[in-house]
């Protein structure tokens, strides 16, 4: 194991726990507009605090990793998140995360790993969907996202690809997080397709192996007569 490695393993569960930390602290003021103006500015202060923690996990990654230009090239979103401070609420995605630590609980079967995986990114990522587009929809003239719960029915209707069609962005940046949630649906859609296709043919492929062993003749007693 490389010291790049042993540095993201320790790290992981700190970075995840943070960045549950900045999930609360930036939805919290968007969930709740009439929040108390100095709690208001604790939670900001935590967010780019926060910020600054993944920041700096950015730079010791950089200088243990063997190849510090090829990393940073495979990792440019990490770069955009972290330069770009318009794009900060962005670093919520840094809770998917949690899926490395679901994958410990899941079944062996690359099928079981694959359901866990899609659940997980789906709710997570529908979840933070919702909490960016109250927060581009809420104060927007026309608005008709103005709710945690209108944001959390847009955002189930989105990612499963129905689409009601009753609540929907009227702002460009929540324009852009509709096309984000529903490039993440389609993407779940064909996934949960494929496991099940994979579970299906695994059980009639089992079923075929199980028929077609032969069974096992019954023993006669002894001193039975012969059939």
């Amino acid at each position: 194991m490389t010291r790049l490695e042993r540095w993201e393993d320790r790290a992981e569960i700190p970075l995840l726990l943070l960045a549950v930390a900045f999930l609360i602290a930036y939805a919290w003021p968007v969930i709740d507009p009439r929040l108390d103006p100095d709690l208001e500015t604790v939670l900001r202060v935590g967010s780019w605090t926060v910020w600054g923690a993944f920041a700096v996990d950015f730079a010791v990654r950089i200088w243990l990793a063997e190849q510090r230009r090829t990393y940073v090239i495979r990792h440019w979103y990490d770069v955009a998140l972290i330069v770009l401070p318009m794009f900060r609420s962005l670093r919520l995605l840094r809770v998917l995360a949690l899926a490395r630590i679901l994958n410990r609980s899941a079944k062996n079967s690359l099928v079981g790993r694959v359901g866990i995986y899609v659940i997980g990114t789906a709710v997570v990522v529908s979840g933070l969907a919702a909490i960016a587009m109250l927060d581009a929809e809420q104060d927007a003239a026309d608005a008709n996202i103005t709710s945690i719960g209108d944001a959390l029915w847009w955002s189930a209707a989105t990612v499963t690809t129905v689409s009601y069609g009753d609540r929907y962005p009227v702002t460009t940046e929540g324009r852009f997080i509709a096309v984000g949630l529903m490039i993440v649906g389609i993407a779940t859609v064909g996934a949960v397709i494929a496991g099940a296709t994979a579970w299906i043919i695994s059980q009639v492929q089992g079923d075929r192996v199980t028929g077609g062993e032969p069974r096992t003749q019954l023993t006669q007693p002894q001193g039975a007569p012969p059939e």
